[in-house]
């Protein structure tokens, strides 16, 4: 009887949602982008090697945010005049799962892109538009943190956390900037798109650290 309770709970355990998978989800994810956008990595390893890092990165990101989804609740809430408006939480985490959503498109398509077309259309199109929905999001979370608690609130672990993964965002949105291809073949700057990727990735990393259970409680 109990081996039988222990084979049905082993499925369960690894398919709930918690804060605590949800972190490391995101602190995986943003080691990856951050080890494929690293100073000199892509010029040591590869092309090849760099994108196959930000397309398994991806897929992390898009397993914390589909936890991040579940955990966040209820899509609505019952206001005054009886009728439901959208929750900023669920919002946000919407908004980010949609993000990586696009991140897997644009890290996928960038395996096999070999056309400035290709490159343009199925790698940066996605890609920038994944930077306007985590921006969207970080703004949204800020937003939430700020309604629950106050705009400038230095002592708490979760205001550093969200703040951080504003500019983690900001970042990122600064590297979709610098990785827009030309006509000619040629990004606008490869110093900002790895630059901004690498900054972004260490952001979203801390965020999530600080953002761990167990770390939160000691």
């Amino acid at each position: 009887m109990n081996g039988d309770v222990a084979a049905a709970n082993g499925p369960t355990r690894f398919l709930s949602a918690t804060a605590e998978k949800q972190c490391w989800g995101f602190m995986l994810g943003s080691t990856l982008f951050a080890v494929g956008s690293a100073p000199g990595f892509m010029a040591w390893a590869g092309a090849s090697a760099a994108n196959l890092s930000f397309f398994v990165g991806a897929w992390f990101f898009t397993g914390a945010a589909a936890i991040q989804y579940v955990l966040s609740g209820a899509a609505t809430t019952p206001i005054a005049d009886g009728g439901k408006q959208f929750r900023g939480e669920w919002l946000s985490a919407a908004t980010q799962l949609a993000g990586t959503l696009l991140f897997n498109v644009s890290t996928a398509a960038a395996l096999n892109a070999d056309t400035v077309t290709e490159e343009r259309r199925r790698v940066w199109s996605p890609d920038a538009a994944g930077s306007v929905a985590f921006l969207v999001s970080g703004v949204l979370a800020v937003i939430v943190f700020t309604n629950a608690v106050r705009f400038w609130a230095p002592r708490r672990r979760d205001w550093w956390a969200t703040q951080i993964n504003l500019l983690g965002c900001m970042a990122f949105g600064v590297s979709a900037v610098g990785a827009y291809v030309t006509s000619a073949g040629q990004t606008v700057s490869d110093d900002l798109a790895g630059g901004g990727t690498f900054v972004g990735a260490i952001c979203f990393l801390v965020s999530a650290g600080l953002g761990l259970p167990r770390w939160a409680r000691t």
